[in-house]
C-alpha cells in the first residue's frame, strides 16, 4: 500500500517493516469485552469489522487496526499490538482533537515513541496479555529499535517517551500506567 506522504515514525521504532508473522496475538484471541472496556475508560469505542471486510481508517492496510474519530476499527485477525498502538494514538490526543482523526493520528516523533510505550502498558491491563507479549509481538511483526528489541527500548532507551507520558498524566513517575481520571470501573 502506497501513501502520498511518509508516515512520521521515528527510528526507533519503525512499524510495519519486516516480515509479518502469523503468531501475533489477535483480537479473536482475547475477550472482545475486555478490550472494549479498556478503550471505553479513555472515551474510545471499539468497532468490530466483519472478517474479510475492509478495515476503515487502516493506515498500513489489513489486518492492521484503523482509526476514525474516537473509534478504533478491527477485525478478528487484527493483531492486538496494532489495535493497542492505534488506540494509544487516540488516548494521547485531547478529546477535542480526536474528532478530526482519520487513518493517521501521529503528531510528532515524540508522540510516536510514547505510543509504543503506552501500547505495552495497555497490554498489562488485559487478562492473558501483558506487556511482555505485546513487546514480543511488536518484535515479531517487524518494529525496529536501536537496542534490538521492543523490550530493550521499553526498559533502557525510552526516557523521553516516559517523560512525555508522565507530563500528560498517562504514566506515573514509577513507570506504570495511570488510570484515567473519572474512568468508569469495569
Amino acid at each position: 500500500m502506497q501513501h502520498p506522504q511518509p508516515h512520521r515514525h521515528p527510528s526507533p521504532p519503525l512499524e510495519g517493516e519486516g516480515e509479518k508473522h502469523g503468531d501475533a496475538l489477535r483480537l479473536r484471541d482475547i475477550a472482545f469485552a475486555d478490550i472494549a472496556t479498556l478503550l471505553a475508560r479513555y472515551g474510545l469505542r471499539l468497532q468490530r469489522v466483519l472478517d474479510g471486510a475492509p478495515i476503515p481508517g487502516s493506515y498500513w492496510g489489513e489486518p492492521e487496526a484503523g482509526l476514525i474519530g474516537d473509534t478504533v476499527h478491527a477485525r478478528g485477525d487484527t493483531p492486538l499490538h496494532s489495535l493497542l498502538h492505534e488506540a494509544a494514538h487516540l488516548i494521547v490526543l485531547p478529546p477535542d482533537r480526536r474528532a478530526g482523526v482519520h487513518t493517521d493520528a501521529t503528531d510528532s516523533v515524540e508522540e510516536e515513541d510514547a505510543v509504543c510505550i503506552l501500547q505495552a502498558l495497555l497490554g498489562d491491563t488485559l487478562p492473558g496479555v501483558g506487556r511482555a507479549r505485546v513487546l514480543a509481538d511488536m518484535d515479531a511483526w517487524g518494529y525496529t529499535f536501536r537496542l534490538g528489541s521492543a523490550h530493550a527500548y521499553f526498559e533502557r532507551d525510552a526516557d523521553d517517551a516516559w517523560r512525555w507520558l508522565i507530563e500528560r498524566g498517562l504514566a506515573t513517575p514509577q513507570r506504570a500506567l495511570r488510570t484515567p481520571p473519572n474512568a468508569p470501573t469495569p
